[in-house]
Protein backbone atom coordinates (compact mmCIF):
# COMPACT_ATOMS: atom_id res chain seq x y z
CA UNK A 1 0.00 0.00 0.00
CA UNK A 2 1.23 3.55 -0.63
CA UNK A 3 0.09 7.17 -0.94
CA UNK A 4 -1.63 7.79 -3.91
CA UNK A 5 -1.96 11.80 -3.27
CA UNK A 6 -0.22 12.01 0.28
CA UNK A 7 -2.88 12.48 2.85
CA UNK A 8 -5.53 11.76 0.65
CA UNK A 9 -5.93 8.88 -1.20
CA UNK A 10 -4.38 4.86 -1.05
CA UNK A 11 -3.32 2.71 -3.31
CA UNK A 12 -3.34 -0.67 -2.70
CA UNK A 13 -3.91 -4.16 -4.86
CA UNK A 14 -7.65 -5.86 -4.17
CA UNK A 15 -8.62 -9.36 -4.71
CA UNK A 16 -12.12 -9.41 -5.90
CA UNK A 17 -13.33 -12.76 -7.16
CA UNK A 18 -9.79 -14.58 -7.49
CA UNK A 19 -8.57 -11.55 -9.53
CA UNK A 20 -5.80 -8.88 -8.48
CA UNK A 21 -6.37 -5.18 -9.35
CA UNK A 22 -5.15 -1.76 -8.21
CA UNK A 23 -7.72 0.21 -6.32
CA UNK A 24 -7.81 3.64 -4.66
CA UNK A 25 -8.82 4.76 -1.15
CA UNK A 26 -10.62 8.04 -0.74
CA UNK A 27 -9.97 8.45 3.00
CA UNK A 28 -12.52 11.53 3.46
CA UNK A 29 -15.04 9.81 1.87
CA UNK A 30 -14.04 6.58 2.57
CA UNK A 31 -14.56 5.07 -0.99
CA UNK A 32 -12.58 2.69 -2.62
CA UNK A 33 -12.36 2.99 -6.44
CA UNK A 34 -10.92 0.55 -9.01
CA UNK A 35 -8.07 1.86 -11.31
CA UNK A 36 -7.42 -1.37 -13.28
CA UNK A 37 -9.45 -4.26 -14.42
CA UNK A 38 -7.06 -6.59 -16.51
CA UNK A 39 -6.49 -10.53 -15.45
CA UNK A 40 -3.53 -9.24 -13.00
CA UNK A 41 -2.02 -9.57 -10.99
CA UNK A 42 -1.72 -5.87 -10.49
CA UNK A 43 1.05 -5.32 -7.64
CA UNK A 44 2.82 -2.82 -6.02
CA UNK A 45 1.36 0.54 -6.94
CA UNK A 46 3.57 3.66 -6.69
CA UNK A 47 2.91 7.21 -7.52
CA UNK A 48 4.62 8.77 -10.43
CA UNK A 49 6.56 11.53 -9.25
CA UNK A 50 5.20 13.68 -11.48
CA UNK A 51 1.69 13.07 -10.89
CA UNK A 52 0.85 11.81 -14.33
CA UNK A 53 0.04 8.13 -13.30
CA UNK A 54 1.15 5.14 -11.04
CA UNK A 55 3.18 2.69 -11.86
CA UNK A 56 2.89 -0.81 -11.22
CA UNK A 57 4.45 -4.83 -11.60
CA UNK A 58 2.19 -7.07 -13.43
CA UNK A 59 3.33 -11.18 -13.39
CA UNK A 60 3.20 -14.67 -12.38
CA UNK A 61 5.90 -16.38 -9.72
CA UNK A 62 7.47 -19.41 -10.19
CA UNK A 63 10.42 -21.39 -9.01
CA UNK A 64 11.80 -24.57 -7.55
CA UNK A 65 12.26 -26.20 -4.53
CA UNK A 66 15.69 -28.24 -4.17
CA UNK A 67 17.81 -29.73 -1.73
CA UNK A 68 21.24 -29.48 -2.01
CA UNK A 69 23.58 -32.42 -0.52
CA UNK A 70 26.57 -31.90 1.65
CA UNK A 71 28.46 -34.66 1.14
CA UNK A 72 28.23 -35.37 -2.84
CA UNK A 73 27.69 -31.30 -3.55
CA UNK A 74 25.04 -32.12 -5.66
CA UNK A 75 21.39 -29.72 -6.25
CA UNK A 76 18.70 -31.94 -7.17
CA UNK A 77 15.05 -30.33 -7.82
CA UNK A 78 12.07 -31.86 -5.40
CA UNK A 79 9.29 -29.89 -7.12
CA UNK A 80 9.56 -27.21 -10.26
CA UNK A 81 7.13 -25.27 -8.87
CA UNK A 82 7.31 -21.65 -6.55
CA UNK A 83 7.23 -23.59 -2.63
CA UNK A 84 7.89 -21.61 1.08
CA UNK A 85 7.91 -23.21 4.04
CA UNK A 86 9.87 -25.97 3.51
CA UNK A 87 10.64 -27.98 6.59
CA UNK A 88 12.83 -31.17 6.70
CA UNK A 89 11.92 -34.36 9.13
CA UNK A 90 14.16 -35.62 11.31
CA UNK A 91 15.36 -38.82 9.41
CA UNK A 92 15.46 -36.43 6.42
CA UNK A 93 13.68 -38.54 3.97
CA UNK A 94 10.46 -36.29 4.25
CA UNK A 95 9.80 -32.83 3.65
CA UNK A 96 6.69 -30.47 4.15
CA UNK A 97 6.00 -27.17 1.87
CA UNK A 98 3.35 -24.35 0.88
CA UNK A 99 2.15 -24.10 -2.67
CA UNK A 100 0.08 -21.23 -3.92
CA UNK A 101 -1.64 -22.48 -7.19
CA UNK A 102 -3.54 -19.11 -7.26
CA UNK A 103 -4.44 -16.40 -5.82
CA UNK A 104 -7.39 -18.01 -4.15
CA UNK A 105 -5.97 -21.08 -2.57
CA UNK A 106 -2.87 -22.53 -0.30
CA UNK A 107 -1.78 -26.07 -0.26
CA UNK A 108 0.01 -27.80 2.41
CA UNK A 109 1.92 -31.03 0.71
CA UNK A 110 4.43 -33.54 2.09
CA UNK A 111 7.16 -35.60 -0.36
CA UNK A 112 10.19 -37.28 -0.91
CA UNK A 113 13.10 -35.77 -0.96
CA UNK A 114 13.19 -36.71 -4.69
CA UNK A 115 9.99 -35.68 -5.26
CA UNK A 116 7.95 -39.28 -5.36
CA UNK A 117 5.32 -39.67 -3.27
CA UNK A 118 3.72 -36.14 -3.33
CA UNK A 119 0.73 -36.17 -0.91
CA UNK A 120 -1.98 -33.23 -0.60
CA UNK A 121 -2.36 -32.61 3.40
CA UNK A 122 -4.54 -29.09 3.13
CA UNK A 123 -5.45 -26.72 1.65
CA UNK A 124 -6.45 -23.28 2.89
CA UNK A 125 -8.10 -20.04 0.91
CA UNK A 126 -6.11 -17.74 2.76
CA UNK A 127 -2.68 -18.83 4.32
CA UNK A 128 -1.06 -22.09 6.18
CA UNK A 129 1.64 -22.67 7.99
CA UNK A 130 4.28 -25.29 8.26
CA UNK A 131 5.19 -26.30 11.34
CA UNK A 132 7.45 -29.13 13.01
CA UNK A 133 7.93 -32.70 12.66
CA UNK A 134 7.38 -35.78 15.58
CA UNK A 135 10.85 -37.21 16.58
CA UNK A 136 9.95 -39.97 14.36
CA UNK A 137 9.10 -38.11 11.70
CA UNK A 138 5.84 -39.78 11.57
CA UNK A 139 3.90 -37.32 11.86
CA UNK A 140 3.42 -33.09 11.76
CA UNK A 141 1.45 -29.95 12.71
CA UNK A 142 0.64 -27.19 10.81
CA UNK A 143 -1.58 -23.46 11.02
CA UNK A 144 -3.81 -22.84 9.36
CA UNK A 145 -4.43 -18.91 9.53
CA UNK A 146 -7.36 -17.77 7.48
CA UNK A 147 -9.29 -16.36 10.30
CA UNK A 148 -9.12 -14.22 12.73
CA UNK A 149 -7.98 -17.21 15.06
CA UNK A 150 -5.34 -19.45 14.09
CA UNK A 151 -6.46 -23.07 14.23
CA UNK A 152 -3.78 -25.80 14.90
CA UNK A 153 -3.63 -29.41 13.71
CA UNK A 154 -1.84 -32.34 13.60
CA UNK A 155 -1.47 -35.09 11.24
CA UNK A 156 0.09 -38.63 10.39
CA UNK A 157 2.56 -37.95 7.38
CA UNK A 158 0.32 -40.03 4.79
CA UNK A 159 -2.45 -37.31 5.83
CA UNK A 160 -4.61 -39.73 7.99
CA UNK A 161 -5.62 -39.54 11.29
CA UNK A 162 -6.05 -35.71 11.37
CA UNK A 163 -6.98 -33.87 14.82
CA UNK A 164 -7.56 -30.59 15.77
CA UNK A 165 -4.96 -28.76 18.85
CA UNK A 166 -6.88 -26.85 21.76
CA UNK A 167 -7.26 -23.20 20.71
CA UNK A 168 -3.73 -21.45 22.35
CA UNK A 169 -2.17 -18.02 20.98
CA UNK A 170 -4.41 -16.70 17.94
CA UNK A 171 -1.46 -15.91 15.81
CA UNK A 172 1.30 -18.95 15.89
CA UNK A 173 4.34 -18.39 14.50
CA UNK A 174 6.72 -21.37 15.71
CA UNK A 175 6.65 -24.15 17.42
CA UNK A 176 9.12 -27.28 18.22
CA UNK A 177 7.78 -30.48 19.25
CA UNK A 178 8.84 -32.61 22.68
CA UNK A 179 11.11 -35.60 22.35
CA UNK A 180 8.18 -37.09 24.59
CA UNK A 181 5.70 -36.93 21.93
CA UNK A 182 3.29 -35.58 24.52
CA UNK A 183 3.74 -32.05 24.39
CA UNK A 184 4.35 -29.49 21.44
CA UNK A 185 5.81 -25.67 22.51
CA UNK A 186 4.67 -23.05 20.49
CA UNK A 187 5.38 -19.51 19.73
CA UNK A 188 3.25 -16.43 18.84
CA UNK A 189 1.50 -13.32 19.78
CA UNK A 190 -1.78 -13.13 22.05
CA UNK A 191 -2.36 -9.67 21.29
CA UNK A 192 -0.94 -6.75 20.13
CA UNK A 193 2.38 -7.49 17.73
CA UNK A 194 4.66 -6.36 20.42
CA UNK A 195 5.72 -9.09 22.94
CA UNK A 196 6.14 -12.98 22.05
CA UNK A 197 4.62 -16.10 24.44
CA UNK A 198 5.54 -19.26 24.15
CA UNK A 199 2.52 -21.70 25.14
CA UNK A 200 2.70 -25.28 26.31
CA UNK A 201 0.05 -27.27 23.94
CA UNK A 202 -0.66 -31.53 25.41
CA UNK A 203 -0.83 -33.07 21.83
CA UNK A 204 -3.59 -35.44 23.24
CA UNK A 205 -5.85 -32.39 22.92
CA UNK A 206 -6.47 -31.89 26.97
CA UNK A 207 -5.29 -27.96 26.42
CA UNK A 208 -2.63 -25.91 26.66
CA UNK A 209 -0.86 -23.21 28.77
CA UNK A 210 1.10 -20.32 28.75
CA UNK A 211 4.90 -21.43 29.64
CA UNK A 212 7.03 -18.81 28.80
CA UNK A 213 7.41 -14.88 27.61
CA UNK A 214 9.71 -12.86 25.52
CA UNK A 215 12.87 -15.81 24.86
CA UNK A 216 12.37 -15.85 21.25
CA UNK A 217 10.73 -18.31 18.69
CA UNK A 218 10.44 -22.00 19.41
CA UNK A 219 13.06 -23.85 17.14
CA UNK A 220 13.95 -27.39 18.62
CA UNK A 221 14.29 -29.20 22.22
CA UNK A 222 17.07 -31.37 23.03
CA UNK A 223 17.06 -34.71 23.65
CA UNK A 224 16.62 -35.21 27.43
CA UNK A 225 13.28 -32.29 27.08
CA UNK A 226 15.49 -30.27 29.16
CA UNK A 227 15.64 -27.19 26.65
CA UNK A 228 14.55 -25.23 24.19
CA UNK A 229 16.31 -23.98 21.67
CA UNK A 230 14.80 -20.42 20.80
CA UNK A 231 15.66 -17.37 17.50
CA UNK A 232 15.04 -14.04 18.48
CA UNK A 233 14.73 -12.32 14.90
CA UNK A 234 13.65 -8.72 15.79
CA UNK A 235 14.05 -6.06 18.66
CA UNK A 236 17.00 -5.40 20.42
CA UNK A 237 18.12 -8.48 21.50
CA UNK A 238 19.07 -10.55 18.50
CA UNK A 239 20.36 -13.81 18.72
CA UNK A 240 20.01 -17.63 20.09
CA UNK A 241 19.03 -18.05 23.06
CA UNK A 242 18.64 -21.03 25.47
CA UNK A 243 15.34 -21.63 27.19
CA UNK A 244 15.55 -24.23 30.57
CA UNK A 245 12.40 -26.33 30.48
CA UNK A 246 12.77 -27.24 34.18
CA UNK A 247 13.11 -23.50 35.17
CA UNK A 248 11.88 -21.31 32.61
CA UNK A 249 15.36 -19.73 32.41
CA UNK A 250 16.41 -17.71 29.25
CA UNK A 251 19.79 -17.51 28.34
CA UNK A 252 22.02 -16.02 25.50
CA UNK A 253 23.61 -18.66 23.65
CA UNK A 254 24.68 -16.20 20.10
CA UNK A 255 23.95 -12.38 20.54
CA UNK A 256 23.87 -10.28 17.64
CA UNK A 257 22.40 -12.76 14.79
CA UNK A 258 19.76 -13.02 12.95
CA UNK A 259 19.30 -16.68 11.72
CA UNK A 260 14.87 -18.40 10.77
CA UNK A 261 15.77 -22.03 12.04
CA UNK A 262 18.40 -22.95 13.90
CA UNK A 263 18.45 -26.62 14.98
CA UNK A 264 20.04 -29.17 17.60
CA UNK A 265 22.35 -31.87 15.67
CA UNK A 266 21.22 -34.95 15.76
CA UNK A 267 24.07 -35.76 18.38
CA UNK A 268 22.99 -33.26 20.81
CA UNK A 269 26.60 -31.91 21.16
CA UNK A 270 25.77 -28.44 18.88
CA UNK A 271 23.39 -25.99 18.06
CA UNK A 272 23.39 -25.42 14.04
CA UNK A 273 22.72 -22.14 12.33
CA UNK A 274 22.81 -20.26 9.12
CA UNK A 275 23.46 -16.52 8.22
CA UNK A 276 22.99 -15.51 5.07
CA UNK A 277 24.66 -12.19 4.51
CA UNK A 278 26.71 -10.09 1.54
CA UNK A 279 25.33 -12.34 -0.71
CA UNK A 280 26.29 -15.82 0.69
CA UNK A 281 25.04 -18.49 3.31
CA UNK A 282 27.31 -19.58 5.72
CA UNK A 283 26.17 -23.10 8.24
CA UNK A 284 27.90 -22.97 11.80
CA UNK A 285 27.72 -25.26 14.40
CA UNK A 286 28.34 -24.17 18.21
CA UNK A 287 29.42 -26.64 20.52
CA UNK A 288 26.66 -26.86 23.22
CA UNK A 289 26.15 -28.84 26.23
CA UNK A 290 23.57 -28.92 29.08
CA UNK A 291 22.23 -25.58 28.05
CA UNK A 292 25.73 -23.88 27.97
CA UNK A 293 27.91 -23.10 25.17
CA UNK A 294 31.01 -25.46 25.28
CA UNK A 295 33.20 -23.71 22.59
CA UNK A 296 34.28 -22.09 20.25
CA UNK A 297 31.74 -21.55 17.21
CA UNK A 298 32.71 -23.19 14.25
CA UNK A 299 32.00 -22.79 10.37
CA UNK A 300 30.98 -25.93 9.07
CA UNK A 301 31.10 -24.15 5.14
CA UNK A 302 29.39 -21.95 2.72
CA UNK A 303 27.27 -23.05 0.53
CA UNK A 304 28.16 -22.59 -3.38
CA UNK A 305 24.73 -20.55 -3.41
CA UNK A 306 22.62 -17.74 -2.17
CA UNK A 307 19.44 -17.89 -0.84
CA UNK A 308 17.16 -14.93 1.40
CA UNK A 309 16.50 -16.33 4.68
CA UNK A 310 12.72 -15.02 4.57
CA UNK A 311 9.84 -14.98 2.07
CA UNK A 312 6.39 -15.47 2.51
CA UNK A 313 8.23 -17.71 5.20
CA UNK A 314 11.25 -19.53 5.76
CA UNK A 315 12.85 -20.31 2.30
CA UNK A 316 15.56 -23.17 3.70
CA UNK A 317 15.74 -26.06 6.43
CA UNK A 318 18.64 -27.77 7.36
CA UNK A 319 18.90 -31.32 8.33
CA UNK A 320 20.18 -32.56 12.04
CA UNK A 321 22.61 -34.62 10.76
CA UNK A 322 23.97 -31.96 8.50
CA UNK A 323 23.44 -33.94 5.74
CA UNK A 324 21.40 -31.88 3.60
CA UNK A 325 19.76 -28.58 2.72
CA UNK A 326 16.61 -27.83 1.30
CA UNK A 327 16.01 -24.42 -0.02
CA UNK A 328 13.53 -22.59 -2.79
CA UNK A 329 14.80 -21.38 -5.11
CA UNK A 330 12.27 -18.21 -6.68
CA UNK A 331 11.33 -16.51 -10.53
CA UNK A 332 8.76 -15.73 -12.44
CA UNK A 333 8.39 -13.27 -15.14
CA UNK A 334 7.12 -9.23 -14.06
CA UNK A 335 6.57 -6.45 -16.13
CA UNK A 336 6.17 -2.84 -15.24
CA UNK A 337 3.58 -0.65 -16.60
CA UNK A 338 2.25 3.18 -16.30
CA UNK A 339 -1.43 3.65 -15.88
CA UNK A 340 -1.84 7.06 -17.22
CA UNK A 341 -3.97 9.60 -15.23
CA UNK A 342 -4.90 11.51 -18.68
Amino acid sequence: MNWGEPGKTLLFSREVNGITNLWEYNIASRAATQLTSGPGPDLLPMKDPTGSGIFFINGKKSGFLSVYDLRSKSTTDIISESATQPTLSPDAEHVMYITQPDPNSNDLWVSDMDGNNQIKIASSSKGLGTGAWSPDSSQLEYVDNSGNVDRHYIVNRDGSHLRELPLSLPHIESSAWGWNNKDLYITGYSGSFLTLDTWRVSLDGSGAEFFHNACGYAMDESQDGKHLLMTALRGENLGLFDLSIPDKKCAVLVPGVTSFLPRFSRDGKYVLYTISTRGEVILYRLPWRDGKVAGPVQVVLKLPFAFAQYLEGNTYDVVHDLSKVVYTRPGGQFDLYFLSSK
